[in-house]
């Protein structure tokens, strides 16, 4: 994360030489509004030289700028099989950058005083008392944990590891991996006392959603975020190439893990599928500078990004740094990464791209092209 924790004109397309996995030539779309040809033509060779290194099929950007996008870019393809060119409306998994979206539909419910960041979660009186604890091993910690242990990933357990409940029992739904995860998967910790990145506590914060709104966890963050946003076109990913949405994009992963997920199942700590250009929206609309209106008021907003007392580097649903106030999140599955940033004084940008790769880390690298590409179109 270094590049982060350091700080409407149509181009028609381009014919641009490709990497390996895209095997021919890919046509790149620019839509930009006061940013340079020099500049332009810069950005664009960084993207491409991005491309070539990783072997990645396709990559989309967008930054705004005062309120408004000025940049989006979508190069090299949609899917390598039949070498569809990549459109800055394509849609593309966005892993964890699902994370932000699902705290800022808590902290509306929070203000419209239907959930409170302090509630406890399981147990007697509790927002999901459906769950059984009486046999679960440490009753004790899960009666302590609350909303806002599981937004700040202190909830005590669960952790992102090779256990993590999100990625076994792919054929359980979300209910039924819950309870059995509170009956087999011990806390380690008594919550509140460590930060531990937890995508099982972002599925359970989808389930109090409903609990609290008695609907569907996707039709209220449709109502609540990104709708007021204008993220029209986003959704909730299918799980196998059978399930693609419209204008979403193919997912190259030399692993084959890619569609034997169940990606709907990670609603929302990791389901959704977005343009780069709706990531910017959805941010322009949570970041309290009122260039547009904002989704949760300033004080709910401070509260929402204040550092926990376990981590100085995590917030509630986003990434943060305690030298300044830029804020972020990436996401990472088999085929895709993401990443989608706020700056602080203004700028946000986005990158989405369709494969993953670990050595070198693609997720490294988007960042670090993300930067400099930021630097280019605001210069």
């Amino acid at each position: 994360m270094s590049g982060i924790i350091r700080r409407d004109v149509l181009i028609g397309s381009a014919a641009l030489a490709c990497g390996a996995v895209i095997g021919r030539a890919a046509a790149q779309e620019v839509k930009s509004t006061g940013v340079g040809k020099i500049a332009l033509g810069r950005a664009a060779k960084k993207a491409q030289a991005f491309l070539e290194r990783f072997g990645a099929p396709g990559l989309s950007l967008a930054y705004a700028r005062d309120g408004r996008i000025r940049y989006a870019g979508a190069f090299g393809v949609a899917d390598p099989r039949d070498h569809t060119a990549l459109r800055t409306n394509h849609r593309f998994r966005i892993a964890s950058v699902s994370k932000p979206i699902t705290s800022v539909a808590v902290w509306r419910l929070i203000e419209n005083r239907m959930l409170t960041a302090e509630q406890k979660v399981f147990g007697t009186g509790g927002v999901l008392p459906q769950y059984e604890i009486k046999r679960a091993p440490r009753r004790d910690w899960l009666e302590m944990i609350t909303i806002d242990h599981l937004l700040t990933h202190t909830g005590g357990g669960w952790t992102n590891d090779v256990d993590d409940p999100m990625f076994h029992y792919p054929g359980q739904r979300q209910e039924d991996l819950i309870q059995q995860t509170l009956e087999t998967a011990p806390l380690k910790t008594r919550p509140g006392e460590a930060y531990a990145y937890s995508n099982f506590g972002y599925c359970v914060l989808g389930r109090i959603i409903e609990a609290a709104t008695q609907r569907s966890y996707e039709s209220v963050v449709r109502e609540l975020v990104l709708s007021p946003s204008g993220a029209e076109t986003m959704s909730i990913a299918g799980d196998t190439l059978e399930e693609r949405k419209p204008d979403e994009v193919y997912y190259h992963d030399p692993d084959g893990w890619a569609y034997k997920m169940n990606v709907a199942r990670m609603d929302s700590h990791g389901g959704w599928i977005a343009t780069a250009g709706e990531l910017v929206s959805f941010v322009l609309h949570a970041d309290g500078y009122k260039t547009v209106p904002d989704l949760i008021s300033r004080d709910t907003m401070r509260r929402m990004i204040a550092r926990s007392k376990a981590s100085a580097y995590y917030a509630r649903g986003w990434s943060i740094n305690p030298r300044h106030n830029n804020r972020w999140h990436n996401g990472a599955l088999p085929g895709t990464a993401s990443l989608l940033v706020r700056v602080e004084g203004g700028g946000h940008f986005a990158g989405l791209v369709n494969t993953r790769v670990r050595n070198p880390d693609i997720n490294d690298a988007l960042d670090a092209l993300l930067w400099s590409i930021y630097d280019e179109v605001n210069g």
